[in-house]
């Protein structure tokens, strides 16, 4: 499997780590609300709040890098800068779950627009490997 392959596992795995926190957080409210648990999360204040949104973005920036990296791979744009841009995403969504549950607002911010840049570049690769070619 490829590097970007990998990567879009990595990701998709990291949508169920980001709601390790909410579980927690819901169960600290006196358990989970199996009947409604949608209405417990809304809920949640704080840590939990916090946990429940950056889950829900894993979810959003998802959808745009695995559509970036089977754009580049259905085009047959590979190497260096496609491994590298995948690698940078998972990188970056690693650093904006933690800078959510930390409460760092401006970097979070910061590590989200470079997870969409690497999702939108490589969207853009097929089109920059033509241009340059």
């Amino acid at each position: 499997m490829s590097i970007p392959f990998w990567c879009v596992f990595i990701s998709a795995l990291l949508i169920y780590i980001a709601r390790m926190p909410v579980a927690k957080a819901m169960k600290a409210e006196g358990g989970y609300d199996n009947n409604q648990p949608r209405a417990q999360q809304a809920r949640l204040t704080g840590l939990g709040a916090r946990a429940l949104a950056a889950h829900q973005n894993s979810f959003e920036a998802f959808i745009l890098f695995a559509v970036g990296v089977l754009m580049a791979h259905t085009t047959q744009t590979q190497g260096f800068l496609i491994d590298g841009l995948a690698i940078v995403f998972v990188i970056a969504r690693i650093a904006y779950l933690g800078l959510y549950l930390a409460d760092r607002a401006s970097l979070r911010s910061m590590a989200w627009v470079v997870g969409v840049v690497c999702s939108l570049l490589l969207m853009l690769a097929p089109v920059l490997r033509w241009a340059l070619a």
